[in-house]
């Protein structure tokens, strides 16, 4: 594996773990009833 695959590998799994991040907070943010307001004003 060459450097610029690895380099790629590693945004590519960095990029996904960030997705994953956001939907989990905006599952918790879109099942608190505290933050509903935020979550559908938000992002």
């Amino acid at each position: 594996m060459t450097p610029e695959q690895r380099r790629r590998n590693k945004t590519v799994g960095l990029t996904l773990l960030a997705v994953v991040l956001a939907i989990f907070i905006w599952a918790l943010f879109k099942g608190s009833s505290l933050f509903a307001p935020l979550a559908r004003g938000g992002v």
